[in-house]
């Protein structure tokens, strides 16, 4: 078993409890997707993190991969520090795209596709965004964007870790992406092996792809790995853990 997401983990936390802030309950959600992303990305590969305030989740990515030291991990949100509360592409070159506005990511990745589609270039885009971000009129209007101009190269992963309380429940969800013409798959968002799967599927339609942007609707658990936070997700959305919660926290990740 890979002891990435524990020590995705143990960095998140370490993090926030340096910055004194930062929103862990929605990085600790989408470790295991990040990991996934890494252990199949190729170098024609681009990966938005439209939720952009999970970016806690990239940086400690982008730590284990060797782009960004720890120490710099630890400045994160101080002042003059690369590493702020969302991800901007003009101070870390790994991160491709500057996000935040929940909605805005998702239709970078389509204009990213389609220019790999017209370039006639390799690589997928991935894109991860919220479930509370489908709110969002912008990522409708992606998506048909998405199925009209048959976008096999774009992968869409909705981290769906159920904070949203307006959120539709999973079934609704994949038939509305399915109404508008998406390939949907339903996944454990915290099995690396579930998520790889879906990512690297090529649908066997004769020898061509589906021609359909893919969506996986990834079903997880806010706060994943410290059961204080998964309990009690939205006291601890923009909450830092005290010396005695981060020791205990970090002992806790290690032991799972």
């Amino acid at each position: 078993m890979s002891k990435i997401p524990n020590t995705m983990r143990e960095l998140i936390v370490k993090a926030a409890y340096m910055a004194k802030h930062g929103h862990m309950p929605s990085a600790l959600s989408i470790v295991e997707i990040m990991q996934s992303y890494h252990d199949i990305e190729t170098q024609d590969d681009v990966m938005i993190l439209s939720k952009g305030h999970g970016c806690l989740a990239l940086y400690s990515l982008l730590v284990i991969q060797g782009h960004v030291d720890e120490k710099e991990l630890l400045t994160f949100g101080k002042k003059g520090s690369k590493l702020g509360g969302h991800p901007d592409r003009n101070k870390i070159d790994k991160i491709y795209a500057s996000t935040g506005s929940l909605g805005h990511g998702l239709p970078i990745a389509v204009g990213t596709a389609i220019a790999k589609k017209i370039m006639k270039k390799n690589g997928k885009v991935f894109c991860v965004i919220g479930d509370g971000e489908i709110n969002e009129g912008s990522i409708w209007e992606s998506i048909l964007v998405a199925v009209n101009n048959k976008l096999d190269n774009l992968i869409c992963i909705v981290d769906y870790n159920k904070s949203q309380v307006r959120s539709l429940e999973p079934k609704l969800t994949t038939q509305m992406f399915e109404s508008f013409g998406c390939d949907v798959f339903e996944v454990d968002g915290h099995s690396i092996k579930a998520l790889t799967d879906v990512m690297k599927y090529t649908p066997l339609n004769g020898d061509s792809f589906s021609e359909k942007p893919r969506v996986i609707l990834a079903n997880t658990i806010k706060g994943r790995g410290i059961k204080e936070i998964e309990n009690d997700m939205f006291a601890w959305h923009h909450r830092a853990p005290n010396e005695e919660e981060y020791k205990r926290f970090c002992e806790e990740i290690y032991e799972s």
